[in-house]
């Protein structure tokens, strides 16, 4: 649906823009009305259930009026049910009928106080009605909804806790491979940033339980913590498993103590920007063919090679006890095994044609997205929480 309104996520004057939510890894929502700018989702949301309150209480008072004027017409006049209430909806609609019997001058002055209280409570009623309409609460109500039902429904997705460089950077690499994710941020600039993009963000703190199991934390496959304080991403981490054991957590760090204790805080992997990053320009400086050939096979859209993980179960993989030469996976899926890591975490690094494939084991493979797919066909479904095959572009 397309409306007229002010959009101020987009900062944007008064015109004609989609009102709607799209679907794209998660959906589009404008907190924003056509009177009034909300500087957040919290903001927006406390005001909608404050008018939604509004109006439950005043539709319950109009309720309570209407049984106090057919209690009084029925116990105090002496008149009968249908007359009662017959005569106490006239008067609250002042449609301007005769009185259903003749009234003394006590009944005729609760008729006046009853039309008052009438014309008090449903007057506030279309005022608040109205201006809810007018403000747009229903419609984005109404997406607010959409937004939750479609994250209920989300099920071995990934949650990124921080949208800032870090976090937008994570969020376009899940959006290109297709991975379905939930953003978290505090922040009121850096969710309209993510609501920008398209992707699904709750504002809220990532470091407590209940925002975390808004998103799912309970059914995520994995958690990464880009959050910029070292602290937040510890306490990220130490709730995510808490909430879900199984989850696999993944961290920043700024500092290599930060790096240490959030592994012993339980994540399955911590990544230090810094570190990392002079890592990378050491080895561009140093091997620039080499960090080429690997950028181009981990990051970005459009790639003609992906390096995938599969991992060996007992129960669906045919290959196992076989060796690679036996299996002959190579010839059948044209992708290549560049390493295996058994169970115990030991890891084979370039494993020859002797190498035996075992119940449990994690091959790092490389291809293109058609041979990785045909591999995955082979050695049966992915049961550990890794990610998907490449999609087709």
């Amino acid at each position: 649906m397309r409306v007229r309104r002010y959009s101020p996520l987009d900062k944007q004057s008064p015109q004609e823009v989609d009102f709607g939510f799209s679907v794209q890894n998660g959906i589009r929502l404008n907190v924003v009305s056509a009177g009034n700018v909300f500087s957040s989702q919290a903001e927006f949301e406390q005001k909608y259930r404050r008018i939604r309150r509004e109006l439950t209480l005043s539709v319950i008072g109009l309720g309570v009026v209407l049984l106090v004027g057919t209690l009084w017409y029925w116990l105090v006049e002496g008149w009968s049910w249908i007359d009662a209430a017959y005569m106490t909806v006239i008067t609250l609609a002042t449609v301007g009928y005769s009185e259903t019997r003749p009234l003394g001058d006590r009944g005729r002055l609760f008729t006046v106080t009853l039309i008052i209280m009438g014309v008090i409570s449903i007057g506030y009623i279309v005022n608040r009605f109205t201006d809810a309409l007018v403000q747009g609460y229903f419609q984005i109500g109404f997406q607010l909804r959409q937004q939750r039902l479609l994250i209920d429904s989300l099920s071995d997705h990934y949650i990124i806790c921080g949208f800032g460089r870090t976090g937008r950077q994570i969020a376009l690499e899940f959006a290109t491979e297709a991975i379905p994710f939930v953003t978290v941020d505090s922040d009121p600039e850096s969710v309209q940033a993510a609501q920008q993009l398209g992707y699904t963000v709750v504002e809220g703190d990532a470091t407590l339980d209940e925002v975390l199991l808004k998103v799912g934390v309970d059914r995520a496959t994995c958690l990464v913590a880009a959050l910029p304080s070292d602290a937040e991403n510890l306490y990220t981490v130490l709730s995510a498993k808490a909430l879900n054991p199984q989850i696999r957590a993944i961290a920043r760090a700024s500092t290599q103590e930060a790096l240490q204790k959030l592994q012993r805080a339980g994540a399955d992997a911590v990544v230090s920007p810094y570190i990392t990053g002079g890592r990378r320009m050491a080895a561009a400086a140093l091997r620039p063919q080499v960090m080429d050939f690997v950028d181009g096979i981990l990051t970005g859209a459009g790639r003609e090679l992906y390096m995938e993980e599969v991992r060996l179960d007992a129960d669906t993989c045919p290959c196992i006890g076989q060796n690679l030469g036996a299996a002959r996976l190579r010839s059948q899926t044209g992708a290549l095994v560049l390493a295996i890591r058994r169970r115990d975490g030991t890891l084979i690094g370039g494993p020859t044609a002797d190498t035996q494939l075992m119940a449990g084991d994690l091959l790092i493979c490389m291809g293109t997205a058609e041979q990785l797919r045909r591999l995955n066909q082979i050695l049966g479904p992915i049961n550990s929480k890794l990610p998907r095959p490449p999609k087709h572009n």
